[in-house]
């Protein structure tokens, strides 16, 4: 499978199954295009009249290099994977990152919050114990198998409502470290309300990387994020992530302002570059997803005004590349080289089975989106995993028991996308959310077009 495309004045060819890219010029994709279901002599004809001024014989030279690169499997390659995802369902459980919500508790009331704009649907607000989430990392620990690296990802709510417990297992974590022979890598993602220098300090001795909650421009994102009077919270959380970020990268320390775009900006580029002339160079921005009832949610016919947007965006950050105004964008991050296991490549995540999500009474999820849904809750920290069916289903989820991934071109990018998002929308988590689905192809076009410039302009100054 090939997946062909032009974008910033790029000729790209995408070898799908094995990740071969080629950047090349138009006779040679036009006759890429024909390749394989016309015979050559017509491929060399149809090519020569399009481009008159090109000789014949360079043409034919042309279909010659395409040959040997089909020879040597970097075009119009097999899939040799299909194969290898049979027997995932049945490896046993090894979970190696958890997401700890310390705090069922928020002091925001975002519009697009999974929680209930932080109220948690009118229940009690709810504090994690220093006692659940010490039996949180046991588990953890117990049930990580050979993996040394374990990830710990403090979340909420918001969990600097939270944070002596998260202090206490931060060093609760650390103590248990050498004997148990694991590592520990702690993160938290906060709404950046209650930050101050005893939070900032503390993180950047022992968290690995940090979420800052930001969507952008002040009116965006005082609108979707403001507290529970309404009144805003951008002025309030700009200046500590500025310097909470300056720290970060002094230190060396890993960081990403995150947001959300909606309905409000489909003009979310302009979000994004607003935050990296604030200083910020780690970024990240996610589509919403939500009812289709809510007028914030994104629609199919809000599509090619987003995919413009991705463009937009892809073109400034290759104008900034090697600049002082360089910044990286989280979904425009493709490693070409090296990437992914294929396990990951082909099943994504691991929700739900390598990635557990633990509430404050104990219970788990496969992720922080299931939690709420009594009939995704698979276990509890305290009596282990109790529900190998819903782990089993998780197990099977991958970009070839998803039928629409199969002929996907973006299928070992996206490894078949959120099960949370195939639930919400399709009722079933083997589904496929098609918005979501069109963004991410958008995406993947964009970054292996901005490796292909940043190539160029590298070869230009050597």
């Amino acid at each position: 499978m090939i997946h062909q495309y032009k974008n910033n004045g790029y000729n790209i060819v995408l070898d799908v199954n094995s990740g071969a890219i080629h950047v090349v010029d138009d006779v040679t994709y036009d006759m890429i295009a024909e390749y394989e279901n016309t015979p050559k002599e017509q491929v060399i004809e149809n090519a020569a009249a399009k481009y008159p001024s090109i000789p014949r014989d360079e043409i034919g030279e042309a279909y010659d290099e395409i040959t040997t690169l089909k020879e040597e499997k970097a075009l119009f390659t097999p899939d040799e994977y299909e194969g290898r995802v049979i027997d995932y369902t049945k490896r046993p459980t090894v979970v190696k990152a958890m997401c700890l919500n310390v705090a069922h508790a928020c002091n925001l009331s975002c519009k697009y919050c999974f929680a209930d704009e932080g109220l948690y649907f009118g229940k009690k607000a709810e504090l994690m114990s220093f006692e659940v989430g010490k039996q949180a990392l046991d588990f953890l620990i117990a049930s990580s198998g050979n993996r040394v690296n374990l990830e710990v990802d403090f979340f909420g709510g918001e969990p600097t409502l939270n944070f002596d417990v998260v202090k206490q297992l931060v060093a609760y974590g650390r103590s248990r470290e050498a004997e148990s022979g694991k590592k520990f890598r702690f993160t938290f993602t906060t709404n950046g309300v209650l930050l101050d220098d005893d939070i900032m300090e503390f993180a950047n001795r022992e968290m690995d990387n940090v979420v800052l909650s930001i969507d952008g421009r002040k009116e965006i994102h005082d609108m979707m994020r403001p507290r529970h009077d309404g009144g805003p919270t951008y002025d309030t959380i700009v200046p500590k992530y500025q310097k909470f970020a300056a720290m970060r990268e002094e230190a060396g320390k890993q960081y990403y302002v995150r947001g959300t775009y909606t309905r409000n900006n489909l003009d979310f580029a302009k979000d994004i570059l607003h935050m990296a002339d604030l200083g910020f160079h780690e970024i990240s921005i996610e589509p919403v997803v939500a009812p289709p009832e809510e007028d914030y949610a994104l629609k199919t016919e809000d599509i090619p005004v987003l995919e413009e947007q991705y463009d937009i965006l892809a073109k400034e950050m290759v104008a900034r590349y090697k600049t002082d105004k360089e910044f990286t964008f989280f979904h425009f991050m493709i490693d070409l080289e090296g990437g992914p296991c294929v396990y990951k490549r082909l099943s994504g995540c691991g929700s739900g089975t390598e990635y557990v999500s633990v509430i404050p009474n104990g219970d788990i999820f496969p992720c922080h989106q299931f939690v709420g849904k009594p009939d995704f809750k698979i276990g509890n920290v305290f009596t282990g995993i109790d529900r190998q069916d819903i782990v089993t289903e998780f197990k099977g989820c991958n970009v070839y028991t998803r039928e629409k991934c199969r002929s996907c071109f973006a299928k070992f990018y996206c490894s078949g996308g959120c099960s949370a998002n195939a639930y919400n929308f399709t009722g079933n988590v083997r589904g496929v959310y098609d918005v979501g689905c069109a963004l991410e192809k958008k995406r993947v076009e964009c970054a292996i077009m901005i490796k292909a410039a940043q190539a160029a302009k590298d070869a230009q100054e050597a």
